[in-house]
């Protein structure tokens, strides 16, 4: 039995990861049938389940293997490439998260929590077409960023209040790096990827100062971030896919409420911070850029 984790869409949405017992008792429970399109790390795109050799029981009267000149099929919401997926253990989550966070308020050591953080969550991520994500950013690379970013986090809880709000110009210029440097630092099946995260810096603070305007109108602000993860999207370059940010607005605004209401009960934080996590990953998506 292999221990590889599967993913099959529903209804124009990803589902998964199952390990792959659990996929065959949903084949057997009717939920995954011969046409549903599933995907495994190491596939070079989606396939009906029916097609893939072995895994319907009694056979299947379709080819095994794409055929000549068959492209792969299209799933999540009609885009070719595919959406992103992650696989996120409960308490490793959550541990790894508030450890993240102690991290920026000690301040020294964030660079090394933080660099370690990242390193995790890319090695958990599934990417159509692309195997084995890793992230490779050292320590040493932006460590000021990182210690700034703590000394800044102090300054924008302060009670002066000039502090708070020069922090958050300062915060959106140290944010805009890390996502830059993340961007330069990751890699498939140990070869670098040529992605750039090319958005200016007045751009990234624009959309910062907007989010913190957006506040007043109470639920605006789930529309700017739907834009502004668009537009980072649409500033990532390297790749023959272009990265696309699916959520509406109205998406990011009640699954945003349902997550803060689950964080302040307290006990359902480690499955209301998992839920969110995969849901927003997911809404990133890959597709072939335009001629």
């Amino acid at each position: 039995m292999s221990n590889r984790s599967w993913f099959y869409a529903s209804n124009g949405q990803q589902q998964g990861p199952f390990p792959e017992a659990q996929l065959r008792d949903l084949i057997i429970r009717g939920t995954v049938g011969a046409d549903t399109l599933v995907w495994t790390e190491g596939m070079s795109g989606w396939q009906r389940a029916g097609e893939i050799p072995g895994m319907m029981p009694g056979g299947s009267s379709r080819p095994s293997g794409p055929q000549p000149d068959d492209r792969p099929p299209v799933a999540l919401s009609g885009h070719g490439g595919g959406a992103l997926s992650i696989d996120l253990d409960l308490w490793q989550l959550l541990g790894r998260s508030l450890l993240f966070i102690l991290g920026i308020l000690l301040v020294i050591p964030a660079p090394w929590i933080a660099t370690s953080f990242y390193r995790w969550m890319a090695s958990r991520l599934y990417v159509p077409e692309r195997p084995d994500i890793a992230f490779t950013g050292q320590v040493g690379d932006i460590w000021y960023v990182f210690i700034a970013i703590g000394i800044i986090t102090w300054a924008g809880a302060s009670d002066l209040y000039y502090l708070q709000y020069i922090s958050i110009p300062i915060q959106a210029v140290l944010s805009w790096m890390v996502i830059k440097w993340i961007a330069a630092n990751l890699s498939s099946n140990g070869q670098p990827l040529p992605i750039a995260f090319n958005g200016s810096v007045l751009g990234y603070v624009g959309w910062q100062v907007l989010l913190y305007i957006s506040i007043i109108t109470i639920v605006g602000w789930a529309w700017v971030i739907t834009a502004w993860m668009r537009w980072i999207c649409s500033n990532i370059d390297g790749t023959h896919r272009e990265v696309i940010f699916n959520a509406s607005g109205l998406e990011m605004l009640w699954r945003t409420i349902v997550f803060a209401i689950g964080c302040a009960f307290i006990i359902p934080i480690p499955w209301v911070l998992r839920w969110y996590a995969r849901w927003y990953v997911s809404q990133f998506a890959l597709v072939e850029r335009a001629a």
